[in-house]
């Protein structure tokens, strides 16, 4: 039966509207969520073990020391987790001449006086937001090895271990910046919550912020 459905509505249950294109899989979008949650863990975390003013914290995760236990591993969860997600997105995530045109033009979009047609799946925001994730998630993951104590920490040396902990705290935080502008996004552009909760955004969504994408999904020109 499945077959018999066009490309954009395939693996789609009947309650959904009949102009739906899918966006996200589910795999897509279980992976984002754990990914989310797995970050909010470490950033309460990371704050609690960054500054006493935080420390309070520390008696969501249980006891401190539990806390102190768990972080590296969730930084470890979540590095996996994420580049395993990304290595199946670099493709969409490249690129294009035509992302020049929409950097110029991202103050105009991002007060709604300005729309620049996307050619791909995602705009230029996204996919800087995208490569900018990859570097890090990787220099918190290379710094956070290097601290990570009782067990790899002790084959650094002092000024590493220093020198680590210092960018350690400089990516996270600005980690956090980027992802409040990620999520800021995603609740200002309506129906962009939407595809990543339920999967499927409308054709005059797709039409409208993504004509490129919408014609490659659907064949049809992005009136």
């Amino acid at each position: 039966m499945e077959g018999t459905l066009p490309p954009e509505r395939r693996g789609f249950a009947t309650d959904r509207p009949p102009d739906a294109i899918r966006r996200y899989s589910e795999a897509e979008r279980l992976t984002h969520w754990a990914v989310a949650l797995l970050y909010v863990a470490l950033f309460a975390s990371g704050l609690a073990l960054f500054h006493p003013f935080f420390f309070w914290i520390s008696a969501l995760f249980g006891s401190p020391t539990t806390m102190r236990i768990l972080h590296p591993f969730l930084g470890v969860s979540l590095a996996v987790l994420f580049f395993a997600y990304a290595s199946r997105l670099w493709r969409d995530n490249l690129l294009l001449p035509s992302d020049r045109i929409w950097l110029r033009r991202m103050p105009g979009y991002m007060n709604g006086k300005d729309e620049t047609p996307v050619e791909g799946k995602y705009n230029a925001g996204q996919k800087l937001m995208y490569w900018s994730m990859i570097a890090f998630v990787a220099g918190l993951l290379l710094t956070g090895l290097v601290i990570w104590r009782p067990y790899l920490a002790p084959s650094f040396g002092m000024t590493a271990r220093r020198t680590a902990g210092l960018l350690h705290a400089v990516f996270g935080f600005v980690m956090f910046v980027g992802i409040g502008v990620h999520f800021y996004a995603a609740v200002w552009t309506r129906g962009s919550m939407r595809a990543m909760t339920r999967g499927w955004v409308t054709r005059t969504w797709a039409r409208y912020h993504h004509p490129g994408w919408y014609r490659r999904m659907t064949g049809k020109v992005a009136e």
